[in-house]
């Protein structure tokens, strides 16, 4: 008796004992839909303190064992993640999803494969291409490089099943769709994972709230744009950006998508009118008030206007 007493109050110990990161607060799964979770993490970018934390993850509980979408940038917060996945539930972790290559979302990968070995992890196949050659690589080391050296350690630990567009993945219990309607969007290995069951999107970085991303080399915001369009137009009933506050499309994919058409708007205008990026900005600025607050828009805007008009002078809009 006295020994099932002292374990189970060690079991409420751990349940209680939060996840806690110093100057951002506690962080756990937080039940948006009947056996669906999210941590919503921190909008930085990766430091010392978040240990390369910044994203999403997503946990889904069926009747044999979990799937989790996106443990994170690091060895270190896939394994707090796993930790938050016990917190809830004593089931296996059976899959993973990884939304796409940027190494804030999957390198956390390595600490579910530690613990579960048979998991299977699904990707877009070029998210899988890339990571071999060397996303994930870069990755490593400017994660490692952002937190000073406290995510030391983290190994790739790459997809094992490649998907495709409309496909219909079955994790025991759990039926899930995947989407990647246009070729690219954020990049070119993206894809978005629809929950049937919950009537749940997860978009990956296709999507953020309260915080803005770069765009690089393989990215197309206008391709971003008619995604955006695709996900709203599915008329599911909870969508989880890659960062930011999940929510229903009105509150958690509308705000992004109109930050990009105040871009694509404004673009088109000063292509119309022969004008620089510069010269656009100040009235792409006058329509941004809601978006005063979001985190790194000072540092991304020049570069997403940028980037949007040699868009719209490439596509002649």
């Amino acid at each position: 008796m006295k020994k099932l007493t002292l374990l189970l109050a060690l079991a409420l110990s751990t349940l209680s004992h939060a996840w806690t990161i110093d100057g951002y607060g506690d962080y756990k799964f937080e039940e948006i839909s009947k056996n669906v979770y999210i941590i919503h993490g921190p909008l930085d970018e990766p430091n010392p303190n978040n240990q390369g934390f910044m994203n999403n993850p997503g946990m889904v509980i069926g009747a044999d064992g979990v799937i989790v979408i996106d443990p994170g940038g690091s060895y270190q917060t896939g394994k707090r993640v796993v930790d938050e996945v016990k917190k809830v539930t004593d089931k296996p972790i059976l899959a993973v999803f990884n939304t796409h290559v940027h190494g804030d979302h999957w390198l956390g990968n390595q600490a579910i494969i530690e613990q579960y070995p048979d998991a299977k992890i699904y990707a877009h196949p070029q998210m899988i291409i890339e990571a071999k050659e060397s996303e994930a690589e870069f990755w490593i080391d400017l994660i490692e490089s952002l937190t000073e050296g406290v995510s030391k350690g983290t190994v790739a630990t790459f997809p094992t099943d490649a998907t495709s567009h409309l496909q219909i993945i079955n994790v025991g219990s759990e039926q899930f769709k995947i989407h990647n309607p246009t070729a690219k969007a954020h990049t070119t290995t993206d894809i978005m994972i629809e929950h049937v069951g919950s009537k749940t999107l997860f978009l990956g970085d296709n999507d953020m709230i309260h915080r803005l991303g770069g765009f690089g080399g393989t990215s197309d915001m206008h391709n971003n744009i008619k995604v955006l369009n695709y996900a709203t137009n599915l008329k599911l009933d909870h969508y989880v950006p890659g960062h930011g506050p999940s929510g229903d499309a009105e509150h958690a994919v509308k705000p992004y998508l109109g930050y990009l058409l105040i871009l694509q708007d404004e673009a088109r205008k000063g292509y119309e009118e022969d004008l620089a990026d510069y010269e656009i900005r100040p009235a792409i600025v006058n329509r941004l008030s809601a978006y005063k607050d979001w985190h790194s828009l000072d540092n991304n805007l020049g570069m997403h206007i940028n980037r949007m008009l040699l868009e719209v002078e490439a596509l002649d809009l």
